[in-house]
């Protein structure tokens, strides 16, 4: 382990050490090391300011740079710098890089990383193109980056994993597992790490306060090659994300909905803005000049499903891509709502159907 990364940590500690200033400090000393055990003139020649030099040196009094390391060896949680090797280099070229990433997990190498945000309220619509336009995308080794949020977040980091892909997490707060935001995705925090990475720039202990999801969100989009908002409110979280992408001159993409809805409304305004009109993961990959024969394999889309019973027989007349309700079903098929519960509880397992929430199924193709 590099012996200057637990200095990294620890200057990290103090708030009022941001990225510009964190930056004028590896710019003027050799080592962090350097920086941590500097005194007020070589502070102030470094370029920081009075208030700031007296912050970090208080700080320098109250913690154990050792002892700090050693909490984060115990949480799983590793360092990497920006004067690293293996830094992200996509995320490097933003104007205001973090100094420093805490992950637990390995941060995946590909070709091609896409984020994914949107709404937490997410509807049955963005319940349905999410998974539609991700699972694509992760079946080519394609990362998929969003921010652990509930709603389109929690799909699209799902839907990745369920296709096998590697899915990054970044959050708003530290990745000690108290701190994990929000509590009812803590296992699926989990698993992302198995297969990918959780990614915060905030030290451990750090809570996850309002103010820290804009700055977390310019990291989403730096890690990405082109950004994806699904659905989202006209004062969306995810529309900052999408600027961040274009500020940092990466692509963004929008899928269109209801103009009707709420959660359209930001999508919407995209795609007048410029934004690429996207209703398919073909969509993004054109984009990219990415291969899309694989697209249409058996692999990938289950074109001819064919029934196991006559009574999946029966429901597959009635499903398809439009979401129906169990009671609809009832309705058409004649058959018992028993039956009807029962068959598409092996439909979902075998992979021919998808439950979007509330009763509600479409055909998993």
């Amino acid at each position: 382990m590099n012996p200057d990364l637990k200095y990294w940590n620890a200057i990290n500690l103090e708030p009022k050490i941001g990225p510009a200033r964190f930056k004028k400090l590896y710019n003027y000393f050799e080592t962090m090391g350097q920086a941590w055990q500097a005194n007020r003139s070589e502070l102030r020649q470094a370029g920081l300011e009075n208030k700031v030099i007296e912050a970090l040196q208080e700080k320098r009094h109250e913690i154990s740079p050792e002892q700090e390391m050693e909490k984060l060896t115990q949480e799983g949680i590793k360092i990497i710098t920006i004067q690293d090797k293996e830094y992200p280099p996509l995320l490097a070229e933003i104007s205001d890089p973090p100094a420093l990433l805490y992950f637990k997990g390995k941060i995946p190498i590909s070709d091609l990383a896409i984020a994914v945000v949107g709404t937490r309220k997410s509807t049955l619509y963005g319940e349905q193109v999410t998974p539609d336009i991700v699972s694509p995308l992760a079946s080519r080794k394609i990362t998929i980056v969003s921010g652990l949020a509930r709603g389109i977040d929690t799909l699209a980091h799902r839907a990745t994993l369920e296709a096998g892909g590697q899915t990054i997490a970044v959050l708003a707060g530290g990745l000690d597992k108290q701190n994990i935001y929000p509590y009812a995705n803590r296992q699926l925090a989990e698993k992302i790490a198995q297969h990918g990475a959780l990614i915060s720039e905030f030290p451990l202990g750090t809570r996850t306060y309002p103010g820290n999801f804009v700055q977390r969100n310019r990291i989403i989009s730096g890690f990405s090659h082109g950004t994806l908002v699904v659905e989202a409110p006209a004062r969306s979280g995810a529309l900052i994300t999408a600027q961040f992408a274009l500020e940092q001159n990466r692509e963004v993409f929008a899928v269109p909905g209801n103009i009707n809805q709420n959660n359209s409304a930001g999508p919407n305004n995209l795609i007048k803005m410029g934004a690429k009109l996207t209703s398919s993961a073909t969509d993004v990959l054109e984009e990219f000049d990415v291969t899309i024969n694989s697209l249409n394999s058996p692999d990938h889309l289950n074109t001819n499903i064919v029934p196991s019973t006559p009574e999946e027989a029966k429901l597959l007349t009635h499903l398809s891509k439009d979401p129906i309700h169990i009671d609809k079903l009832g309705e058409l098929s004649k058959l018992d709502t028993s039956v009807i519960s029962s068959t598409l509880t092996l439909m979902e397992i075998q992979g021919k159907i998808r439950h979007l929430g509330a009763m509600t199924y479409i055909i998993n193709n």
